[in-house]
């Protein structure tokens, strides 16, 4: 019998990634992956920050869920991320049981 920590990689593989399901495919750092793109948890940090664009710019801001096992290792902050060919920077990036989830920011002026 699978344990508890199987099935949840299991749902988020075969349920939350899956591009038939909630996932969508995007180029991410040149490779296509499953990612899910979240605006309303963006919203949401976003409230938290409110104010932290810079002045004369707009910043868009991003945020996604992706694999771990297919996105490989963690991104840093600062880090320069491609997705969809447009260039992003990295402003957070946790772990959250096998799941990624990555908040990026580029700058409008």
């Amino acid at each position: 019998m699978a344990g508890f920590k199987d099935i949840i990689s299991q749902d988020n593989q075969e349920v939350f990634l899956n591009p038939e399901e909630f996932g969508e495919v995007h180029m991410v750092a040149g490779k296509p992956m499953c990612i899910i793109i979240d605006e309303n948890e963006l919203t949401e940090r976003e409230k938290k920050q409110f104010g932290r664009g810079r002045d004369g710019t707009y910043q868009k801001s991003l945020l996604f869920y992706v694999s771990e096992k297919v996105f490989g290792p963690l991104p840093a902050p600062n880090q320069i991320l491609l997705l969809d060919g447009k260039k992003y920077l990295v402003t957070e990036a946790n772990n959250e049981g096998g799941i990624y989830s990555i908040s990026l920011e580029a700058g409008k002026s």
